[in-house]
């Protein structure tokens, strides 16, 4: 597959994501970006912007809204019972894609590496994807849609992230 034929793009401003094939969107989900907003400091809780390449794809195999912590399963199912028991916690889910920024000074290297922030495509509550911000940094996805999302896109595929 020619990767620059093939990409993903994330529209912070229109909370999708794109799968880009010879610059033609041939799929579009509804997402969740931060509600910080873009920005690339270590802390921040913003959405990386500029470009991406998946740096490992965690999860295949999962059942839908199976719960990671430190991108491993913790052997739960994200339930409304799970969801009262730990309401704190930033649910990643099903899968992950876990990303790292190709622009150094941008999103690679030193306090603005988007790997090193732990920057992912992951599953969520589906009720938390509505069309506008909400993350903690990271691109939410519902849980259906990211399980799509993980089996079109191949390892080391380009993301662009724009505002």
């Amino acid at each position: 597959m020619n990767e620059t034929a093939f990409y993903l793009k994330v529209s912070i401003a229109e909370q999708q994501l794109s799968v880009m094939e010879n610059g033609v969107a041939v799929k579009t989900y509804s997402v969740s970006t931060a509600k910080n907003g873009p920005g690339e400091g270590m802390g921040s809780e913003c959405t990386p912007t500029g470009w991406h390449r998946i740096r490992a794809k965690i999860g295949a195999g999962q059942p839908l809204n199976a719960v990671f912590i430190g991108r491993r399963p913790t052997g739960e199912i994200y339930s409304d019972e799970l969801d009262r028991q730990y309401p704190e916690r930033d649910w990643i889910l099903t899968r992950i894609l876990w990303m790292g920024g190709l622009e150094p000074g941008k999103n690679r290297y030193g306090s603005v590496d988007s790997a090193w922030r732990y920057i992912y495509i992951h599953g969520s509550p589906d009720h938390l994807i509505q069309g506008y911000p909400d993350s903690h940094g990271c691109i939410r996805m519902k849980n259906a849609d990211v399980v799509d999302l993980f089996e079109r896109t191949p390892a080391a595929c380009r993301v662009l992230i724009e505002a």
